[in-house]
């Protein structure tokens, strides 16, 4: 038995944040079944690269989901989803505030239908706010959040992200928290609940222990500044160095235990001096590193911390990662059906891997299992 398995959810997002929500329920044995526009489906389908006609990206977060095709926008597809959700425990949508709505099928006429209904709805900036009704991608929403510019070199630009921090961190894990907090709510209410998750608000959440503290200090303090802090670049023992090879080390030796061992490593013990002293000291410090780790390839810096324990990792880059012992150790990668399958970090038991549906491949099912007419 897994945690989730019992559980029904239909799902109407689409791209990323919604999605992946959902393939977490799934791999936690919740049913997932997505609606999709008939002849169009979710547009992830059709975005490169491509193995066949259907994305990769599709492909890699929709596995153990069926898929039913339904037009929202006509009368009968908005029918068959007011008959489906009477046989559901959870709706998952991910479109923009009040466009549901308008389609006739918002959460207060879903909640008559089925009192029970966890409907949680994942939007850029929430459903309320002067921007709730405003365009964005991952991008802007970190921008908005002040995640995006606390990273990067002091007094250059500000780094762009290599993934998705607003859609996965902020709105896929909230929405899965947030559903099961709604659920467990209603073992004792009997009744469901609206779940608003703003990938903004979601993206602050990143930011949390630094921006409450700011607030907590007030006036005694200063704001949140780019590259020059102790964990965005203003401690040396805690950031990236490039070895002779032009690869990186990954040095997160924060406590001055750790840190005295990675000076005792590279052999300049004095270096432990300064290096939680703020600005030009650290500087300095940083300036010696660099020049140390470029003496050696990154295989030889592993090698020489390879049994220290001092958080010194290299940083993998391209296919490496699916090579990592580690992770495969831990059964993050799974074989199914010939291919290799990415899993989702938490697991309760392995739920058997079915491929990704084919646009509204299990329509007549799903409508059958649910009397729909």
């Amino acid at each position: 038995m897994l945690p989730l398995q019992g559980l029904k959810v239909l799902d109407l997002s689409r791209l990323l944040p919604g999605p992946y929500a959902t393939l977490v329920l799934a791999d936690l044995g919740a049913q997932v079944d997505k609606v999709e526009e008939p002849g169009t489906g979710d547009y992830a389908r059709h975005m490169p690269p491509m193995k066949g006609d259907t994305s990769g990206l599709f492909l890699g977060l929709n596995r153990n989901k069926r898929s039913i095709a339904i037009d929202l926008k006509s009368a009968e597809g908005l029918s068959t989803l007011k008959q489906l959700v009477t046989q559901y425990d959870v709706l998952v949508e991910s479109f923009r505030p009040g466009v549901m709505d308008k389609l006739g099928c918002g959460y207060e006429v879903l909640e008559q239908l089925n009192p029970k209904l966890i409907y949680c709805s994942i939007s850029g900036y929430g459903s309320t706010g002067p921007d709730r009704l405003k365009a964005g991608h991952d991008l802007t929403y970190i921008a908005r959040s002040g995640v995006l510019g606390y990273g990067g070199l002091a007094g250059g630009a500000p780094a762009l992200p290599g993934v998705q921090v607003a859609d996965i961190g902020g709105g896929s894990l909230f929405a899965v928290v947030g559903i099961l907090a709604a659920l467990h709510e209603s073992k004792t209410t009997g009744k469901g609940r609206f779940v608003d998750v703003s990938l903004t608000d979601g993206a602050t959440a990143f930011l949390h222990m630094h921006l409450a503290s700011r607030l907590q200090l007030g006036t005694e303090g200063s704001p949140l500044q780019r590259g020059v802090e102790p964990l965005n670049g203003g401690y040396p023992c805690y950031g990236v160095y490039r070895t002779k090879d032009d690869r990186y080390l990954a040095v997160g030796a924060l406590e001055p235990k750790f840190f005295k061992g990675v000076c005792d490593v590279v052999g300049r013990p004095e270096l432990l001096e300064d290096a939680y002293s703020l600005g030009e000291p650290a500087n300095r410090v940083r300036r010696e590193l660099e020049a140390i780790f470029l003496t050696k390839t990154r295989a030889e810096w592993v090698a020489a911390f390879e049994q220290k324990d001092l958080c010194v990792e290299p940083v993998l880059e391209g296919d490496e990662v699916l090579n990592d012992p580690q992770l495969r150790a831990h059964g993050l990668f799974a074989e199914e059906g010939g291919v290799v399958w990415l899993r989702t970090p938490l697991r309760m038991g392995d739920r058997p891997i079915t491929a990704p549906p084919g646009l509204g491949e299990h329509t007549d099912e799903i409508r059958r299992e649910c009397g729909v007419k």
